[in-house]
């Protein structure tokens, strides 16, 4: 059979060979050399195994097309020698020896028998793309070939692929094919982009020059389906009637996928695509490619627990796999939307799916294979947080145990090919809920301005054309036609439901959400707190703003607080009936940051939803004192005079006494040690604005550490006269204050515990006259100007010329004297 040469043609006996006496090999090839079709056909005429060889792909419209590129080359019909097996579809028979699949469906084969029976050979095709299912699948084929199958033929293939870990992990060789079907040359931006420029206007430019200096099919990647249709209307207008206009993404019909890479019948076709263009697809007559250089992921929040969609620059082996779509067929152009100069400060690689997505579907594989991401040859470790929160979810739908084990209920859900919320589901509410599965699992099929309302959706379902005639929201055809389709495949897939279990549709959704089950705020703002924990938010105005609960089925994912954008609304009662064994009464007694005081209710709840809420009206005081424990957490330590009197001693007297760390953080840190016996009764703000701290600081010290203390920082100075007067040690060194008078006598400066105090020397009259360090300095100097002051003032009291001789007084002197 005579067939085109194609690049990798030259390196086909080597693989052979490779494949031969190794049985594994890592394969590098350009865009457009030809392995996706040549590799397999080889492998199957080189006789390497009588088993099947399977091939993954990472998207159904690639898996199609490769199959029938293949059997159009042996001259037969897709599902003889070679055949397919996608979601929905499948064409295989007893003679088919190459079978190209979907990278999930090869998880489910080893799952449900591990050994592979009839498979000879596995190929991952375009692995480079780093799907979570090929990152696992890989790793199951290599546990299996390692314990079940040494006779297990690996192949990892790929055109941008960073090659040396994966022929690491795998024990391969790496074989390499620099040819490339044509040339490409790239057409970079003179300047950059204006930020203030909408993507689709300056595509939809760069489209026109391009068709105006070039000929042939021009393919256009955009990131997503709103910025294709956007960009076909700006086009539909300027574009001559002999060029044709297609847009390709992966919620299209497969029929109008298929149609998009067909060659034009007449003319020349531009095609609107997505990613999903990027690898394994051969789209005829296309010699012109124009890249916006954005790429769409969802990334998950461990935060949330939510997956968003993010719009990011490609990365540089995006970028060369895309200009590579233009020289399949002959020399080429690739039109970008970049500098040269920008094009360095692109990253190298997109991340792994694994990085980045939801993981308890991973979790539950895992699981299911009985081992953790640690047990398993796993080219990257998973995201730590977001594997953890996968691991929650599974717990809380009853797929795993306390332990971390797979139950039966979990096993069930991996029987079922769709994510496990939905999957539980399906099984707990029967095949009456595949409608909302399907619709669930797909894109809205509503335009971004009808209320968020998922009854709407399933009205639009049931009845499109009635919907589409009474509302004002037009819902997508396209998108209908396919939740149809998959809520068919999944009701052959789901269990009857138990006799008269006939659920509403907010329980069915529950079931599916029980983390995102809101329940509304007090106040004006639609907001509400999910019962998984976080908090969400209407938007303004929506139908379902004064709904006390809902079921949240699609948020946007931000952080701090999600937008709803899809959501049904659910009563106490459903909840109670569809939660009825994790619904329980919580008695709260806590403090409230708003209302400043503790707050006591009795709480019927499922996680921190709130179904029914009452006074507590005899609440413990132990709780109480508890809870008013986190208002002095809220509103700190406010210690009165003499409180603050003995914590300054015991912070001057502490590492000499040997006593406990005083220090603000300190008794803060061991508030519930110290602090707690002694606030029964206090219940608000205003009672410990009152609270003396006094008696509940000395009680930490036992009668050693007091006795110290006072040895040490006596609270008082004792005068010559036997009067008590307050140490101050506020200040540094600890100061009193007290008459001139009544320190007559006194020949030494007073001291404690070996540190001066400081002297503040008041007249008669209670006012400062002199501060001192140096009482003996003193009398011996500046005293006599201070006498010959005090006695022109004060007359009638004594002031002696030696005062070191004269006794302390506080009287003035005797009449007549």
């Amino acid at each position: 059979m005579t067939r085109t040469p194609l690049p990798i043609d030259a390196i086909l006996p080597d693989l052979i060979d490779a494949l031969r006496a190794q049985g594994r090999a890592v394969l590098q090839a350009p865009p457009g050399a030809g392995k996706t079709t040549r590799v397999p056909l080889a492998m199957l005429e080189a006789g390497l195994t009588t088993g099947r060889i399977l091939m993954l792909e990472p998207r159904r419209l690639a898996a199609r097309a490769a199959a029938d590129r293949m059997a159009a080359t042996l001259g037969e019909e897709t599902g003889q020698t070679v055949g397919y097996r996608i979601r929905g579809d499948s064409a295989v028979s007893k003679t088919t020896r190459i079978e190209v699949v979907t990278e999930g469906i090869l998880t489910r084969m080893i799952q449900a028998d591990p050994d592979l029976p009839g498979i000879g050979a596995v190929i991952f095709d375009e692995f480079h793309e780093r799907s979570l299912n090929a990152d696992l699948g890989l790793a199951l084929c290599l546990e299996v070939a390692g314990a079940l199958r040494d006779d297990l033929i690996l192949l990892a293939m790929s055109a941008t692929l960073d090659a040396a870990p994966v022929a690491e992990l795998m024990q391969a060789p790496i074989l390499t094919s620099e040819g490339r079907a044509f040339p490409v040359d790239i057409v970079p931006l003179d300047r950059p982009l204006d930020r203030r420029a909408r993507l689709e206007e300056a595509v939809s430019a760069r489209i026109l020059d391009a068709l105006a200096e070039t000929e042939g099919g021009v393919l256009v990647f955009l990131p997503g389906e709103g910025e294709i249709r956007r960009t076909e209307a700006l086009l539909k207008p300027r574009l001559p009637a002999s060029v044709q206009l297609h847009t390709l993404f992966g919620a299209m019909p497969l029929a109008a996928q298929r149609a998009a890479i067909r060659p034009a019948e007449t003319g020349r076709k531009i095609v609107l695509a997505t990613s999903i263009a990027e690898t394994s697809l051969t789209i005829e007559d296309v010699r012109v490619v124009v890249d916006a250089g954005r790429a769409r992921r969802a990334r998950f929040d461990p935060g949330s627990g939510m997956s968003r969609l993010v719009t990011e620059r490609v990365s540089r082996a995006e970028a060369t796999q895309r200009a590579g779509r233009a020289g399949r067929v002959a020399p080429g152009r690739c039109y970008r939307l970049w500098t040269a100069g920008e094009d360095g400060a692109l990253p190298a690689f997109a991340p792994p799916e694994i990085e980045t997505a939801d993981l308890a579907p991973l979790a539950l594989d895992l699981a299911l294979w009985g081992a953790g991401p640690d047990g398993i040859p796993l080219l990257s470790p998973p995201n730590a947080g977001t594997y953890a929160e996968g691991v929650a979810l599974l717990t809380d739908l009853g797929a795993l145990d306390a332990g971390g084990r797979i139950t039966d209920h979990g096993r069930a859900l991996a029987r079922l090919p769709t994510h496990p919320r939905l999957a539980n589901m399906l099984i707990r509410a029967g095949r009456g809920a595949a409608p909302l599965a399907a619709l669930l699992a797909d894109r809205d099929p509503l335009p971004r301005a009808a209320p968020t309302d998922l009854a709407l959706r399933i009205e639009a379902l049931n009845d499109p054309k009635r919907f589409a005639d009474t509302r004002p929201w037009a819902p997508d055809r396209g998108a209908i036609a396919r939740i149809r389709e998959e809520s068919r495949r999944l009701a052959r897939l789901a269990p009857d439901a138990p006799e008269g279990h006939r659920l509403s549709l907010a329980e069915m959704a529950a079931l599916a959400y029980p983390d995102r089950i809101g329940q509304r705020r007090k106040g004006e703002a639609p907001r509400y707190v999910l019962s998984g924990g976080k908090g969400a938010v209407l938007p303004d105005g929506d139908a379902l703003t004064n709904a006390p609960f809902l079921v949240a089925t699609d948020l946007d994912g931000d952080p701090r607080e999600a937008r709803i954008r899809q959501a049904v609304q659910i009563t106490a009662s459903e909840i109670r009936a569809t939660f009825g064994d994790r619904v329980a009464w919580v008695d709260s007694c806590a403090w409230s940051r708003r209302d400043r005081r503790v707050v006591a209710r009795q709480q019927e709840r499922l996680g921190a939803a709130v179904l029914d809420d009452r006074l507590w009206k005899d609440a413990p005081e132990d709780a109480i004192a508890r809870a008013m424990l986190d208002g002095v957490r809220d509103l700190g330590l406010v210690p009165g005079d003499k409180a603050r009197l003995f914590l300054a001693r015991v912070r001057l007297a502490g590492a000499e006494a040997g006593l406990p760390d005083f220090s603000d953080t300190a008794l803060m840190d061991s508030l519930e040690d110290w602090l707690l016996p002694f606030l029964g009764g206090l219940r608000d703000a205003a009672a410990w604005r009152r609270f003396d701290l006094l008696p509940a600081l000395k009680a930490r010290l036992d009668w050693d550490q007091a006795q110290a203390l006072d040895r040490i920082a006596p609270a008082s100075f004792t005068t010559p006269l036997g009067r008590k007067i307050a140490i101050d040690y506020a200040s540094d060194p600890p100061e009193i204050s007290l008459r001139l008078q009544e320190l007559f006598g006194q020949t030494t400066h007073p001291a404690i515990g070996g540190t001066p105090l400081k002297l503040t020397l008041l007249s008669p009259a209670g006012r400062p006259i002199q501060t001192t360090a140096d009482l003996p300095g003193f009398w011996t100097g500046s005293y006599a100007d201070v006498r010959k002051d005090m006695r022109a003032r004060y007359p009638k009291h004594p002031w002696p010329e030696d005062p070191t001789q004269a006794d302390p007084t506080l009287r003035a002197k005797p009449r007549g004297s």
